[in-house]
C-alpha cells in the first residue's frame, strides 16, 4: 500500500479500533483558538517558523479550509490532529477555527498523532524512528503492521528503527536535519562510538557524501581484516562483492573463503532485522 493511497482513505480508515468507534460529539464547529491546547503526545518536535508564517499568511487570506480534530479536555479542548494549522492560526491572529470534536481515548489520540505526521512526511528521520518504536512498544505492533498502518515499505520501517542504535550525539545531528538518514545508516557500520561521532561531525562540517562515509567506515575494519588474512593465509575477502551486498541488504556483510569454499557473514540487530534480510534475499523485496 502506497502512502498516497493510505492518505486518500483518511486517518480513521487505517486505524482499527480495539473497541467501539469514537463517538462524534459534533461533526464540525468553530472553536476559540484560546480554548485549544497542544497534544502532549505529539511526535513532531520541530515546526519550521518560516513555513508557519507562510501558512499563517494563507489563513489570513483564505481562512482554514480543513478543520482540526480535537477532543474535550477539562474546560477546553486538546488537539488530536492539526497542530501545525493551530499554531499558524495563532500567528495569523484568528480568534476561532473550524474543528471536529470527537471523544477519542488516550491510545487513539497517540496513534492518530503518530500516523498523521508519518503519512504527511512531517517528521525528520529520527522522529520517524522514535514514532515507529512507540507504535511497536506501546501498542505491540510488528514492523509489518506499522508499515501497513502508515503506508510505507516494511524495509523503510526497519531501516528507520535502526537509527535508534546510534549514540545520542549522532542522533541529534539527524534530528536537526544536519545529517541525512543515508549518512546515519552508513555510520552504523562504525562500532567505535568516538570514531563514529568524528565521522558524523566531518559529514556535517565538510559536506561528506554518503559514499564517502561508507568508504571511511570500511577503512575502520580493513586493518583488522588484513591481520586476520595474514595469520591464516587461507581467508580472502572480496571487497567489491562485500560492498554491493552491504548496500543491497542494508547491513554489514563479510565474505570469508577457506580454500575453495567459505562462508557469508551477515550481521543483524534484532529478530525483525532477520525477517527484513530474509525478505530481501528470498522474496526479492526492496
Amino acid at each position: 500500500m502506497s502512502a498516497r493511497k493510505a492518505l486518500g482513505r483518511g486517518l480513521d480508515a487505517i486505524i482499527p479500533s480495539s473497541g467501539p468507534e469514537p463517538i462524534p460529539i459534533q461533526a464540525g464547529t468553530e472553536i476559540p483558538v484560546s480554548k485549544i491546547t497542544a497534544n502532549p503526545e505529539q511526535p513532531r518536535r520541530h515546526f519550521d517558523q518560516a513555513q508557519l508564517e507562510e501558512l499563517a499568511a494563507s489563513l489570513k487570506e483564505h481562512g482554514m479550509l480543513e478543520p482540526v480534530i480535537v477532543r474535550p479536555k477539562g474546560e477546553g479542548y486538546e488537539l488530536v490532529v492539526g497542530e501545525r494549522r493551530w499554531r499558524a492560526a495563532q500567528l495569523a491572529g484568528l480568534k476561532s477555527i473550524p474543528a471536529i470534536i470527537r471523544a477519542y481515548d488516550d491510545r487513539q489520540v497517540m496513534e492518530l498523532a503518530l500516523v498523521e505526521n508519518l503519512q504527511r512526511e512531517d517528521l525528520n528521520p529520527l522522529e520517524e524512528a522514535e514514532a515507529f518504536a512507540r507504535l511497536a512498544q506501546e501498542f505491540n505492533l510488528t514492523q509489518e503492521q506499522i508499515a501497513q498502518r502508515v503506508g510505507k515499505q516494511r524495509s523503510t520501517v526497519a531501516n528507520r528503527m535502526r537509527l535508534l542504535e546510534l549514540d545520542e550525539q549522532t542522533r541529534e545531528l539527524v534530528r536537526k536535519g544536519e545529517l541525512s538518514a543515508g549518512h546515519a545508516r552508513a555510520l552504523l557500520a562504525v562500532t567505535d562510538v568516538s570514531r563514529r561521532r568524528e565521522l558524523a561531525q566531518s559529514a556535517v562540517t565538510e559536506g561528506l557524501s554518503v559514499r564517502q562515509i561508507e568508504a571511511a567506515a570500511r577503512q575502520e575494519t580493513e586493518p583488522k581484516r588484513r591481520k586476520r588474512i595474514s595469520r591464516t593465509q587461507k581467508r580472502t575477502v572480496l571487497p567489491e562483492l562485500v560492498e554491493e551486498m552491504q548496500q543491497a541488504l542494508g547491513t554489514r556483510v563479510r565474505i570469508v573463503r577457506k580454500g575453495n569454499g567459505g562462508r557469508f557473514e551477515i550481521e543483524f540487530y534484532s529478530d525483525e532485522d532477520i525477517t527484513r534480510i530474509y525478505e530481501l534475499i528470498v522474496q526479492g523485496r526492496s
